[in-house]
């Protein structure tokens, strides 16, 4: 199993990658600076938005991206419904979210349905 980042360092990496290629992003909820689990939600901008959720790879123990709101784009109010059951279970949960048309995550790892 590969190390892993503290969450406020891997958040501060994921803005500065997606500033560099002039894409929106910001913080709308902060979590646990250690700990804490990071949710992707990517807005096509009236276009759908999807909420990615991180998980363990069991094959090789690295990183994979589950699609938490399903695998079709989904209305933002059922994007934002689905992160507040999630802060509910989990109130050390940060919120990414990038601002992107085309509807990229920017991320390297797999992400699945």
């Amino acid at each position: 199993m590969e190390p892993r980042l503290k969450a406020e360092l891997w958040i501060k990496a994921h803005i500065r990658k997606c500033a560099t290629l002039n894409v929106p992003v910001m913080v709308t909820r902060r979590g646990d600076a250690t700990a804490g689990t990071v949710l992707l939600k990517i807005n096509r901008l009236g276009l759908g938005c999807m909420v990615l959720s991180p998980t363990t790879n069991f094959d090789d123990g690295g990183r994979l991206w589950l699609k938490g709101t399903g695998r079709d784009w989904v209305e933002e109010a059922d994007a934002d419904a689905y992160i507040e059951r999630r802060v509910k279970n989990d109130p050390d949960l940060w919120v990414l979210e990038i601002e992107d048309r085309e509807g990229r995550a920017f991320l390297d790892e797999k992400i699945e349905e």
